[in-house]
């Protein structure tokens, strides 16, 4: 079980807690919503929670809560740059549909 950074990904997010001043990593998880059935969920961690499923990727520590874990595993999240816009972009390979606003997933 593992969920991964891409470099550009980790840099992002080294880059973000430099300037934040605090935090140890990122946490992900999933959240029922949306026309598809789950959202994913991404925010800067200052300490890991009970439960916590932690890995390392690229020198970036990331937190899973045991729940989303199930629907995470195997997962890479990405930074892109698309013309303007630039953001996350999660590469799960158990995500089996994707809405058409691309806003929710199902597995």
């Amino acid at each position: 079980m593992a969920v991964t950074l891409t470099a550009r990904a980790a840099d992002h997010i080294q880059r973000y807690i430099e300037k934040r001043g605090k935090g140890i990593g990122l946490r992900l998880g999933v959240r029922t919503t949306g026309c598809s059935g789950m959202a994913y969920k991404i925010e800067f961690a200052d300490g890991p929670q009970e439960g916590d499923v932690q890995f390392e990727s690229n020198g970036v520590r990331v937190l899973v809560d045991p729940k989303s874990l199930a629907y995470l595993d195997g997962t890479e999240l990405d930074f892109v740059r698309e013309g303007l816009n630039e953001g996350f972009k999660f590469l799960n390979p158990n995500e089996k549909d994707r809405c058409g606003c691309g806003e929710s997933f199902n597995v």
